[in-house]
């Protein structure tokens, strides 16, 4: 088994190995991964955080040793906490690096950080103001970052920030947590999904106070919610069928 780190800000991650093909999610500097499968230009990676697989170009990661990979997996990582931070590297060139980026793993790339970061489980309290720092960042299939995320890349990094584990895709992250059977069980921080007309989840938002949510749709923004959905503030009309709030926290 071989293992990698991001040693670039934004690594997209493909569902097919070539360029053209869909972005299924993105790496994030200093995320690690095993290695499942190297070809002579792609690798098809799963990522330690989510157990996410795609395939990543050879030239956008670092190969480490299982003893590397080990020791980031078993501690408590630090993500940075501004949209754009800086990463001093060896050679003293500056990289920027996005909001949720694994700034603990500089050390293994002989780097250096020293900006803010968070560390840690956080209150449920503090995950909507975490979510306002992705306020109006566009919708992007398969973003994690305020530069473009998709509506379950928002709310997994949401929660990562406030050191919780989510899933990578909505219909994944709604078999975890605890099922609210009204909206009036809910605090903010809890996870509304929402189904199409086949039955399955294709959305996910993080349920406010006062029956709001912030969600990425189009951007990330804040609707209202009601029994039969979400409202749109702006088209005057429901967008998505709720079919389940779960509790995380």
């Amino acid at each position: 088994m071989q293992y990698g780190i991001c040693n670039l800000s934004i690594v997209p991650v493909r569902f097919e190995p070539t360029d053209s093909s869909e972005m299924v999610s993105q790496l994030l500097y200093g995320e690690h991964f095993k290695v499942l499968e190297k070809r002579a230009k792609w690798s098809k990676i799963r990522i330690a955080f989510d157990k996410y697989e795609g395939w990543i170009d050879n030239k956008q990661y670092l190969e480490v040793e299982e003893e590397i990979y080990t020791d980031i997996h078993h501690s408590t990582p630090k993500f940075s906490s501004d949209i754009i931070e800086f990463i001093e590297q060896e050679n003293k060139q500056l990289l920027h690096v996005p909001l949720g980026s694994v700034v603990s793993s500089a050390k293994y790339l002989n780097a250096n950080f020293d900006g803010e970061f968070m560390q840690g489980a956080h209150p449920k309290e503090n995950l909507i103001s975490t979510a306002y720092r992705f306020l109006n960042a566009p919708y992007l299939w398969g973003g994690k970052t305020p530069f473009g995320l998709d509506c379950s890349g928002f709310t997994q990094m949401v929660y990562k920030l406030n050191g919780y584990k989510l899933l990578r895709d909505a219909s994944q992250q709604a078999k975890q947590g605890e099922p609210l059977s009204f909206i009036e069980e809910s605090e903010p921080g809890d996870l509304a999904f929402f189904d199409n007309n086949e039955g399955n989840i294709i959305h996910v938002g993080i349920i406010m106070q006062d029956n709001y949510i912030i969600h990425s749709h189009g951007k990330v923004r804040i609707d209202r919610i009601d029994h039969s959905g979400i409202f749109n503030i702006d088209s005057r009309k429901h967008t998505h069928k709720l079919r389940v709030i779960k509790k995380i926290i």
